[in-house]
């Protein structure tokens, strides 16, 4: 089964057209089938008006498509969004007669001067990312099965007559049925009861693969989005970090003590406030010390998405070395 998550930016329902609704919240998914290959859609629902539903797509996307109806902040801020989460490919699709040449210099220097310019035609887009899916590697051998895996939650639920089920993507590794989990933040321990892909069981979910997991020995009440499965010994916690700091390049004032920034890991989005600040000369290259509101997961050097909420027309600051 091959699968491949897109973010959909620029234009809310757009995926009504690409594929089949399924879960809607902040973030809408919708799903394309053909054979075992899956196309997931994500939309942020919720966006503009907050921030964190853009993050939440394309933290989970590998490709984005990106339609442009006019220049606007919107605009500006859905590319700053995708270059800070490193989304290195996808489409951009103009409409209301922009021209690429408008477009083209905005772009220049960022990851979507990669995208594939396309017309607005649902078949050709849809054909394009089932053949991109259908190219893809074949599954690993069972030699090659890394023996832990890592899931960030971005949804969970009560199932009655089944317990606490939680949705997510397997960032890395596999994950196997009857598997211990560890629960993050915290101490907790779950036993995964079944595994799902796409209505389908399984006994093995590989990196890439959206799953359904329902859990064992833990309450839906100790499961929310951001929370993270895992098994994988490397993955730790912070809640306070002392870190290199990248600012976009549209980014207007240098950081300051005592603003509140939000940092962006897989499926997390957490407050914190800066403690003290540094740099050598070049303050879009900043070490920052952030105190945050909750532990954050992650893997050491893994990057994190620095937002301010409080940003106006721009609210994407750059990037953070997470230690």
């Amino acid at each position: 089964m091959g699968s491949l998550i897109v973010a959909v930016l620029g234009a809310q329902g757009y995926s009504d057209s690409l594929g089949k609704k399924n879960t809607a919240t902040d973030i809408t998914l919708y799903d394309l089938k053909r054979g075992e290959d899956v196309v997931t859609f994500v939309e942020p629902t919720r966006y503009p008006e907050r921030l964190a539903p853009l993050f939440f797509a394309t933290a989970m996307a590998k490709r984005a498509i990106l339609i442009v109806d006019e220049l606007n902040s919107n605009f500006g801020e859905c590319a700053m969004m995708l270059q800070c989460s490193n989304i290195t490919a996808g489409y951009i699709i103009l409409r209301n007669y922009l021209a690429r040449e408008k477009i083209e210099p905005l772009i220049k220097g960022t990851v979507l001067e990669n995208y594939e310019f396309i017309e607005d035609n649902i078949t050709v887009l849809r054909e394009k990312l089932l053949s991109e899916v259908d190219k893809q590697s074949p599954s690993v051998t069972a030699e090659k099965i890394e023996s832990y895996g890592t899931v960030p939650v971005d949804h969970a639920f009560n199932v009655k007559g089944v317990g606490a089920v939680v949705l997510g993507v397997v960032v890395n590794g596999s994950v196997k049925k009857h598997e211990m989990m560890k629960v993050l933040p915290g101490n907790k321990m779950a036993q995964i009861r079944s595994i799902q892909k796409h209505d389908d069981d399984f006994d093995i979910a590989f990196q890439g693969d959206r799953v359904g997991l329902a859990l064992k020995n833990v309450e839906v009440e100790d499961l929310d989005r951001g929370t993270v499965l895992t098994s994988d010994e490397k993955v730790k916690s912070s809640k306070l970090l002392k870190a290199q700091a990248v600012l976009v390049k549209y980014w207007p004032l240098p950081i300051k003590s005592e603003m509140v920034l939000h940092v962006g890991h897989w499926t997390q989005f957490v407050p914190g406030r800066v403690e003290s600040i540094s740099d050598d000369g070049d303050w879009r290259k900043p070490v920052i010390t952030l105190t945050l509101e909750k532990e954050l997961v992650h893997f050491p050097g893994a990057k994190g998405v620095l937002t301010y909420l409080d940003g106006g027309k721009l609210r994407v600051v750059g990037t953070v070395e997470l230690p």
